[in-house]
């Protein structure tokens, strides 16, 4: 029987994906990044969802990155074989989740390697264990990294900030990956899930509509001049003029209540 290798829970309005191959260190072979893809296709569609977590199986890694060995195949099959299966694959599952349009928190668990650190570039908050670990470490096989990690890292921790790690291929602490801001806090091992739930149920306080307006203008805003991401700000507000959620967001503020949000 195969493993299911992505565990998907939901609690309450909180969808959780574990990646759940703990004896790979939870590495990203083609059937996981085409299993989360899938998993985050149904929890769009569910409208109970409100946000996600992403974790590792285990005590040691939230994911060493991609499966070395299987990509290693579909590079001795050619250039072609190699981009469309592995390079393409892997830019679409992080491109789907920094672009998803409920919030997903990563909670860094241990090792984030390769692909699992460029999962936690893509998502929209992470929270790190003191436990975690991160690397750049394409450089050791003579690649550079393919999940955008030569894109999003430079974006958020500067361009040379980025390139000591893209270059050498070190590991870096999760005190040095909340100073590039790749993670949102460190916190004690223990309190790494309750962590991420308290985040998301911050968040989860709001219109959804809102929300998601906010996480569509940010991420296409960053990669479009200033002038144009006003814009995009402008039609994220004109979308929501018009909906009950801001009608009842103005009421209670006005009553001085707490706001009851449908998503309409």
């Amino acid at each position: 029987m195969m493993r299911n290798t992505v565990l998907f829970e939901i609690r309450g309005k909180v969808a959780i994906l574990t990646l759940n191959r703990p004896e790979k260190l939870n590495a990203l072979d083609y059937a996981t990044n085409d299993l989360l893809l899938r998993h985050l296709d149904e929890i769009e569609r569910d409208g109970k969802i409100a946000a996600v977590i992403v974790t590792g199986a285990g005590e040691r890694a939230f994911s060493a990155g991609a499966d070395i060995h299987e990509f290693s195949e579909s590079v001795r099959k050619g250039t072609d074989v190699a981009v469309r299966d592995f390079v393409r694959r892997g830019q679409a599952m992080t491109a789907r989740v920094e672009a998803f349009p409920k919030p997903i928190i990563a909670a860094v668990n241990g090792i984030a390697f390769g692909g699992g650190c460029e999962i936690t570039e893509a998502v929209h908050l992470a929270v790190a264990s003191e436990n975690a670990i991160f690397a750049k470490p394409e450089i050791n096989i003579a690649i550079p990294p393919t999940f955008g990690g030569t894109q999003r890292l430079p974006r958020l921790a500067g361009r040379k900030r980025a390139l000591e790690y893209l270059l050498t291929g070190d590991t870096f602490s999760p005190a040095r990956a909340y100073e590039m801001g790749i993670v949102n806090s460190v916190v004690p091992h223990g309190d790494l899930q309750d962590t991420a739930f308290d985040m998301a149920n911050r968040i989860l306080r709001h219109s959804p509509l809102a929300v998601a307006g906010i996480l569509a203008a940010v991420t296409r805003g960053l990669n479009v001049t200033i002038a144009e991401g006003l814009q995009i700000e402008s039609e994220r507000f004109a979308r929501m003029a018009p909906t009950l959620d801001i009608r009842e967001g103005l009421d209670a503020w006005i009553e001085r209540r707490p706001p009851s949000y449908h998503g309409r």
